[in-house]
C-alpha cells in the first residue's frame, strides 16, 4: 500500500508547477484527475519532442507532458461554461485535495475559488500556485521561470565570476514551487486528521525560489 492511497487529488493545472506537484501525489498513490481545456489541454502537450510507440512511430505525447502528468486520469471542462463549473463544484466536494495554479484571482470568477468551494467542501485542502502568491501588489501579474531566477537572485550565482547573470537550464522556480506544494499539502492532510479542517496553501514561485537560496 502506498502512503497516500484513498486520498482523491483534483489537479487545475498547467504548464509545469502545479502538474509536478499533482504528479508526486499520484507517485505516492493518491488518484489524481486532472482537468484540461477542450480541445487542446495542458499546454505541455504540444512542448518537447514527440514520444515513439512501441511500433517505431510518432506518438501524440510529448516527453515534457508524460515527465510530469504520469498516475493520472484526464477530464476536460470549459470553466467559464456554467455547466462545467457546476461539475468541477461536485468532484471538488469528493475531493480532498485541489491544486491549481491560474493567475491570482482568476478563478474566483467563476465561484471556483478557495472561499467559494470551502463551503460545499470544509474539508478540502486548496493549494494555489502563483508566481507572486495570493497577496501584495505584484499578485496579479503572471511569470515565468526566468522572471523568478531573475527577481529571486539566483541568476547572479551562475556563469563566470565576470561575466553577465545566467539562467539554470532547468525550469527550477517551477520545480521548486511544486516541491513546497506538496510539502504543504502533506502537512495540510496530517492537520485535517487532527481538526477534520481543510485550509487554503499559498505558495509563490518567487517566495519558493528566494527560500530555496
Amino acid at each position: 500500500m502506498r502512503p497516500l492511497e484513498g486520498v482523491k487529488v483534483l489537479e487545475l493545472g498547467r504548464l509545469v508547477a502545479a502538474p509536478w506537484a499533482g504528479q508526486m501525489l499520484g507517485d505516492l498513490g493518491a488518484e489524481v484527475i486532472k482537468v484540461e481545456r477542450p480541445g487542446t489541454g495542458d499546454d505541455v502537450r504540444s512542448v518537447g519532442p514527440r514520444l515513439r510507440t512501441t511500433g517505431g512511430g510518432i506518438s501524440e505525447l510529448t516527453s515534457y507532458f508524460t515527465s510530469m502528468n504520469r498516475n493520472k486520469r484526464s477530464i476536460t471542462l470549459d470553466l467559464s461554461k456554467p455547466g462545467a463549473q457546476a461539475a468541477l463544484r461536485r468532484l471538488a466536494a469528493e475531493s480532498d485535495v485541489l491544486i491549481e495554479n491560474y493567475k491570482a484571482g482568476d478563478l474566483a470568477r467563476y465561484g471556483l475559488d478557495y472561499a467559494s468551494l470551502s463551503k460545499v467542501a470544509p474539508r478540502l485542502i486548496y493549494c494555489s500556485i502563483t508566481g507572486f502568491g495570493q497577496s501584495g501588489p505584484l499578485a496579479p501579474r503572471p511569470g515565468t521561470d526566468s522572471v523568478f531566477q531573475a527577481m529571486s537572485g539566483l541568476m547572479s550565482l551562475i556563469g563566470e565570476p565576470d561575466g553577465e547573470p545566467q539562467k539554470v537550464g532547468l525550469v527550477i522556480s517551477d520545480l521548486n514551487a511544486g516541491l513546497y506544494a506538496v510539502v504543504g499539502i502533506l502537512a495540510a492532510l496530517r492537520r485535517r486528521d487532527a481538526t477534520g479542517e481543510g485550509e487554503h496553501i499559498d505558495v509563490s514561485l518567487l517566495h519558493s525560489q528566494i527560500a530555496l537560496l
